[in-house]
Order: C-alpha cells, then structure tokens, then sequence
C-alpha cells in the first residue's frame, strides 16, 4: 500500500521505526527520486494539545547542526490530511542496531566509540545554546550516515519530547524510555508514585550516561533480576541508592546482593587509557541527586578535553601488553613517563624506548607535540630495564548461567509472543463476528414492523449499541497493543538466530503452544552443543596456542634481560678500561716527556764544556733511575689492571 504528500511517496512496508506516537517510514521524493524518511503522526499523537503537537516542528525548524536530523519540510497526506514531517534519511541505521550486531556484544570498538561521543557532545552543545532539552536520548534516537571518507556520522533525532529550557528552569511533565529515564522521574513515571519534583536539565545527562556505558559495554548499566521491565522496583533501588563513584549495578540472584561496579568491564573494547578518562565522567553525570550531578559546562569541559587528547601506541615488549596513552599534545615527557607506569607498572627510571628500530631518545622537558606519530601497527616499543612479567591479554571463562538464562528468556518471550498472537487472531475473529452483529442489530431496530415489547427491546438494543461501541473501542487500543508487539516480536525473532525454525513453511504458525516448546527445546540442545564445541576448539586451539606463545615470548624476554645484564656489566668494566687507558695515556705522555728532556740535556752537555762532564754524568744518571722507577710502577699498574 502506498502513500503520498505532495511532494512525496512510500511504502507503508518500509517502516523504518515506530513509536507511540508517530511511525517513520523510507520515502523518496517525486521530483528527484532522493531517499527521505517521513514521520507520520497517528491518531493518539492528536489526542495532545496543539501546542505540543507543533512543538517538534518548532524545534526541528529552529535547529540546524551537522549531528542533528535535518527537517526538509513539513506537509499533509492525501485523504486524511496528516502532519507528516520529512527529515534526513540516514542510511547506517541507529546507534542501537550497531549495538545489535554481533561483533559489538561487548561494545564498540574504541574509534567507533570515540566518534559517538565527539557526535554526541557537539550535537548536545547545539541543543544547549539554544536553550533545548532533549528529554528522550537513547541509543536507538541517536542515527548513523556513513560520510564519503568511511567515518560515521551520528545525528540525534526524534524531538518529540524536546522543549525549550534554560539552565535555571524547571519543567514536571514526563517524557522518556524506561531504561534511560532519570531515577526522579522513572519513580513518578514507571512506579506511578505521586510526587512534587520538578526537573531541569540535568535528567539529559542521566540519559546520556547511561547511552554512553551501553555504546562502551554493549550492555545497560542498572540491570536488576529477571531484567528491567520485569522488576521495577529493584531497578528503581539501584538507581537511586548508587554508592559515589559507582557507574553500574548488577543483581544476578533473585532478591540477591546488588553488585556494584567502579570500572568499565574488561571485556569491553576500549582500552585502559580512554577507560580511566572516561570512568570520572560516568560517575559524575550518573548521578541521581540533580544537586550533586554535574552540570553542561562542566560535562562539555570534561569531554572536549578528552577529544583533544592524542593517543599514544604503546607496546610493552616484555608485558605483551598494548597500551594507549590519552595525552595533551602541550604536556611534557615526564607526564607522559607518569602515565605510562600508571598503565604498565614500569617505574621511570627503568623505561627505555625504541621506535622504527631505533633508540628513542626522550628528554623529560620534550613535548609530546615532538614525538613520532604512532599508529596500532607501529608504536613505539617500552622495554624495561628490569625483570617484567608477561601479561599479555587475559582469558575470563564467562559463566554459563547467564547464558542459559538469555536463552530461557528469549524461549518465554517467544512463547509469550505466540500466545498472545494466538488471542489476537480470537479476538480479531470476535471482533469481526461483533461487528457483524452491530450491522444486524441497526437494521432490525430500524424495521416498522410491530413486535410486541418493541419499545422495550429497542431501549435494550440501544444500550447494547452503547456497548458495543465501548468494546469497539477497547478492541481498537487493543489491536493497536498488538501492532507493537508484532514490532517487538519480530526483534525477538531477529535476535533469536534459529535457521530452523525461520526456514519453517507457514504451516508452523498454526503449530499449538505445546509444539513450540519441543521445537525449542531440540533447538535449545543444538544450541548448546554447538556452543561447547565452539568454546571447546577455542581452549584446545587458539588459546593453547596463545599461552605457548606467551611462553616463549617470557624465555625471550628472561634471556633479553640477562643480555642487558651482561650489557651493563661489559659496560662498567669497558668504563673501568677506558680510565686505565687514559692514565696509561698520561704516564706515556710524562715519560715521553722525560725521554725527550733527557735528550735535550745530552746534547747541551756535550755542547758546553768537557769539564762538566762529570757533573753531567750524575745527572743522566740520576734522571735514568728516575725514569726506570717511572717505568717499573707503570708495568706494575698495568699488570694490577689485565689481572682485574
């Protein structure tokens, strides 16, 4: 089926997201044939003030920054004369289905993520300065465009909830999406409690926390038992009895302890360099108390200084260990000295550094601005000076009840889904059949014809007509239920990659409950299989051959060691060679010097005068013993010198 604007045609089967106000489907433009995305308003999105209705356009309108969607225009459908807003149509996706695929479980790689948070903080400052809260950010409102170099770019999008807020106002309507929603407004949102709080801007920042540790970790933060849609209170707790400095909460018994975490996991992307720059802001902005949370200034401070840093490659050949050093390009050598033993343990003083091959001279007043550019392919080496132990990249055998849990979660969303698939079709059935019974009933209470107690079953039909026109009602918002969660089934069914059951004829839809759960109880025990083989190949293979690796990479560097212990000591005694040899050098000197003034006096005296002859005897004489005990204490030092 299609639809149109003016200037504009879809599908409605390209549904590119679906909210509960508005649904956005992949358009094109008649004229020029260009790839936009509309957003089409339903009926409970006119239910809202007017004023609210238009606040989206008002907002869209007024902003304009390269992470931001752009508004091309707004017009109204053919026929039923719908707002439709047409936006920018951003082909990568969201953030949310990046952190979908499978090679980002455990986050985004460290460049990808470094663009989100650049992205991020450059669209929110555009939304500050124009005094704009968001009120809804989340990874599946923040979209992706691949530019024309490769990079990704992200933009923010869906303004429904934004409205014009300054710093010092306050504002008490609620807007949001449960797992990313300030702790202050999920109480008065999820758990329905009365209260009279008024929010300002910092619930953006909650938000933003919360989207950053997922893109970091592939997984949410505040995670009680059983999930957090199933177990609002807990998720509530976490939320608001955070000790300081803590940036997550996991509970993974049931009434269990609340497992508190201080870092980012390790098994996420990142490296330990943009870890510890990042953990400080995290922990601040998660911050449930809006008095003790930080502000914008100081976010967008904090932030812009870690996108200015640079990034140093480090490679610590004894560890095995690659590090990155976030550094400013003004600080000098001896801080980044600070850093690197911060990151590998290695003292100062016992750093020495190689690149291309060669030495890398780095005096402690050299800034960081002169170093060689580095690259992961090409860092500069750390060898230390003392004996180091090799880490390289350690293995964490993750448990498998959470996998089995993932897996009987998924099987009872799919059930659940079924079943209440199954309903649906009863009611829609139910619902035909009333319908069908409403048309009988108005064209038997409109007949002439005289039937005795008329008046009385006619007063019966109309409160029956009354009725049903309530039921019609209640069925319409059920069946509007029920399109969600065809949506929400088919994202189960995406995560849920059983080939089997995908590949199954249609016939498997009339299939009853109990049929399921042998389906996916053979499709369980396949799974399982398979992955203990995988896990199996990858200890008897990869991972020994890591460790044999590792082993010879610790002989190596025991034997490097000991050569630079044998280097320093040829050194010393070559220094200790040296120094004999210059004062060999200098009793050369003095006897050639003797020698020579001994020469001198000979022929003086044979010049002068033949009477002298013995007194010049005694003199030579005296002069040669002087210079043969010169001689005899030189041989003797000499041969002291070769014996040491």
């Amino acid at each position: 089926m299609l639809e149109s604007t003016v200037n504009y045609l879809w599908s409605v089967d390209d549904v590119l997201g679906q909210g509960a106000t508005a649904s956005v489907y992949k358009a094109r433009s008649k004229k020029t044939g260009e790839l936009v995305a509309v957003k089409v308003f339903n009926k409970l999105s006119y239910s809202r003030p007017y004023e609210v209705q238009m606040r989206e356009f008002d907002m869209l309108r007024k902003l304009n920054h390269v992470n931001i969607v752009k508004l091309f225009a707004v017009e109204e459908m053919h026929l039923t004369s719908k707002k439709v807003l047409v936006m920018e149509f951003c082909s990568g996706g969201s953030l949310l289905s990046q952190l979908e695929e499978p090679e980002n479980a455990f986050g985004l790689p460290e460049s990808e993520f470094l663009i989100v948070l650049q992205c991020v903080v450059h669209g929110m400052n555009h939304l500050r300065e124009n005094g704009v809260v968001h009120r809804d950010i989340k990874p599946g409102n923040i979209m992706r465009v691949v530019g024309e170099d490769g990079r990704s770019i992200y933009k923010l999008t869906d303004f429904g909830a934004a409205r014009e807020l300054e710093d010092d106002e306050k504002f008490v309507s609620i807007y949001g999406t449960e797992e990313y929603l300030h702790p202050d407004m999920y109480e008065r949102a999820v758990l329905k409690k009365p209260q009279q709080k008024s929010y300002g801007v910092t619930v953006d920042l909650w938000s933003i926390g919360v989207t950053f540790y997922h893109a970091a970790t592939g997984s949410l933060p505040f995670v009680p038992f059983g999930g957090p849609r199933r177990n609002k209170r807990i998720m509530y707790k976490i939320t608001t009895e955070k000790p300081v400095g803590a940036i997550a909460g996991v509970q993974s018994v049931e009434d269990g302890p609340i497992e508190w975490s201080y870092q980012l996991p390790s098994h996420c992307q990142l490296s330990e360099g943009l870890k510890t720059q990042l953990v400080p802001v995290l922990a601040s902005i998660l911050e449930a108390n809006q008095d003790k949370c930080w502000g914008f200034d100081q976010f967008f401070a904090e932030t812009t200084g870690i996108l200015h840093r640079v990034a140093i490659h480090i490679f610590s050949l004894q560890q095995a260990t690659v590090h990155r050093i976030y550094i400013h390009f003004y600080n000098t050598a001896s801080i980044f000295f600070d850093e690197v033993e911060k990151q590998t343990q290695v003292s100062t003083e016992c750093q020495q550094y190689f690149f291309q091959g060669h030495s890398l001279i780095l005096e402690p007043s050299m800034k960081v601005v002169s170093f060689p550019p580095t690259t992961p392919d090409r860092p500069i080496f750390l060898i230390s000076r003392c004996p180091e132990k090799t880490v390289g990249l350690l293995y964490k055998e993750r448990k498998e009840d959470h996998l089995h849990q993932c897996l009987e979660g998924m099987i009872n969303v799919r059930l659940e889904c079924t079943t209440v698939v199954h309903k649906s079709n009863i009611l829609n059935m139910k619902l035909i059949s009333c319908l069908h019974m409403e048309d009988k009933l108005s064209l038997l209470s409109q007949s002439p014809i005289e039937i005795p107690d008329l008046v009385d079953s006619r007063q019966k039909l109309k409160l029956t007509q009354e009725d049903l026109s309530i039921y019609i009602t209640s069925i319409r918002k059920f069946q509007t239920k029920l399109d969600h969660l065809y949506v929400e089934l088919s994202k189960v069914e995406h995560f849920c990659t059983w080939t089997q059951l995908n590949n199954f004829p249609p016939k498997c839809c009339r299939l009853s409950p109990l049929d399921f759960i042998f389906i996916h109880k053979f499709e369980k025990i396949n799974l399982s299989n398979n992955i203990k083989k995988v896990k199996s190949l990858f200890r008897d293979t990869c991972l020994q051959k890591y460790h044999e690796c590792l082993s010879v990479a610790a002989n190596w560097t025991s034997e490097l060691h000991e050569i630079q212990t044998h280097l320093k000591e040829f050194t010393v005694y070559f220094i200790e060679l040296l120094r004999d040899l210059q004062t060999c050098e200098e009793h050369h000197s003095k006897v050639s010097w003797l020698l020579s003034f001994q020469v001198h006096v000979n022929i003086k005296g044979y010049t002068t005068s033949c009477c002298h002859s013995d007194g010049v005897n005694r003199a030579m004489d005296s002069s040669m013993v002087l210079v043969v005990r010169f001689i005899e204490q030189w041989q003797k030092n000499s041969q002291g010198t070769g014996k040491g």
